[in-house]
């Protein structure tokens, strides 16, 4: 069974502890992929948090090129991911891209230490939510009511396309996207959105913060934001 740690738009975190306990009750094998949850909440293998653990380095501000599989025990790979060498246990050959190893290691301590101020991070990801409702009475903020992510908030503003909302943000100097990373530059409806059951998803938007986030930036959020709103009122007037 392969699930996620936290859902990389919602951010809604998964109940890893009781479905390990389903999955492994079954004999089952547990895969989670951690890579979004990482450097957000604490993960420990030890608990019998999962049996295989993926994390990916530019996801905690190291370079691309370098990711990790955390196993409990010896990995059961059935044959090499790619032949050759005997890299990496012989599960992978070929050269390891050192380089970014290294870079890797370096941002899982940053990544590490970053946790004891991950409150901090809530507190700007509920400044920004609250601005949005203050703004947007009607909008939507999508998992407010399961454990979340603290540095991610996901959100519908009616009537408005995502690609439009996009636009007027990255105009006055404000960078979100449409859903997680791996679809920047799509443009459609979010699947994650879709499955949840919600069929108008073209007006949602994704909030990523981090430590570095700073009043201005929020400030700047919320200028944009009141401008956006400010455009639909008028055209709802219009209308």
């Amino acid at each position: 069974v392969a699930i996620h740690a936290a859902n990389n738009e919602t951010g809604v975190i998964q109940p890893v502890e009781r479905i390990a306990e389903i999955v492994k009750a079954a004999g089952g094998i547990l895969v989670v992929d951690a890579v979004q949850a990482a450097g957000r909440i604490p993960l420990d293998m030890s608990a019998g948090y999962a049996d295989y653990l993926i994390l990916s380095s530019h996801k905690i501000g190291g370079p691309k090129g370098a990711g990790a599989i955390v196993a409990a025990a010896d990995l059961m790979m059935p044959r090499p991911l790619i032949a050759g060498g005997g890299q990496e246990k012989g599960h992978r050959g070929g050269t390891e891209n050192l380089a970014a190893i290294a870079g890797f290691g370096a941002a899982a301590r940053e990544a590490l230490n970053g946790l004891k101020s991950i409150d901090a991070v809530a507190s700007r990801r509920d400044e920004i939510e609250a601005i949005v409702k203050t703004l947007v009475p009607d909008a939507e903020i999508f998992g407010t009511g399961a454990p979340r992510l603290a540095n991610t908030t996901f959100f519908a503003i009616a009537g408005i396309k995502a690609e439009t909302a996009q636009i007027a943000f990255d105009l006055a100097g404000v960078a979100l996207s449409a859903g997680s990373a791996c679809s920047s530059g799509k443009v459609g409806p979010s699947h994650v959105l879709k499955a949840m059951g919600y069929n108008d998803s073209l007006g949602a938007l994704r909030v990523s913060i981090g430590h570095a986030t700073s009043a201005e930036d929020i400030e700047l959020f919320r200028t944009a934001l009141a401008g956006i709103a400010s455009r639909r009122a008028g055209r709802e007037e219009a209308a």
